[in-house]
């Protein structure tokens, strides 16, 4: 079995994802959570991470049954075949997604302070925090000689 990537009706990604797994597919969404601000109050909403995409881990032969789900447009295809992503990098994205050690680490480290990436390709290199914003870190990796930007994703 193979993750495809499903192109959705927009707006409507997490609905037709729960509908799909209700159908017994292996599904992944990735959200995350956001602050919307109306003139009258702040609400945290979820909000998928790729608009209008979905992955879905699905044998060859049971392509055509998500079709079955209203909203389901078409396969992502690329070089006249469906895409196929790599368990790796789902597994990937899953991690990015639930790595919440960021969020602390924005708010208790200032610039100048060492920082060691806990998640995804530099995962365990250690680097000096070169800028704090409300949202990221700057990080140098003196190994490497590069500059990386972490963003808290929720």
């Amino acid at each position: 079995m193979f993750w495809f990537v499903l192109r959705v009706k927009r707006r409507n990604e997490i609905k037709i994802a729960s509908q799909l797994e209700a159908l017994g597919f292996q599904i992944f969404c990735p959200t995350v959570t956001t602050v919307k601000q109306w003139s009258d109050r702040k609400k945290k909403v979820i909000a998928p991470l790729i608009n209008s995409y979905l992955f879905i881990k699905i044998q060859e032969k049971d392509r055509a049954k998500v079709f079955e789900v209203p909203g389901v447009l078409k396969y992502l295809f690329y070089l006249g075949k469906p895409a196929k992503v790599p368990n790796k990098e789902i597994e990937l994205l899953q991690e990015y997604l639930v790595d919440s050690s960021l969020s602390a680490a924005i708010d208790q480290k200032k610039e100048g302070d060492a920082h060691i990436i806990s998640s995804g390709p530099f995962k365990g290199k250690e680097g000096v925090i070169q800028e704090v914003g409300k949202n990221r870190l700057q990080v140098l990796l003196l190994e490497l000689g590069v500059k990386v930007t972490l963003t808290k994703v929720a």
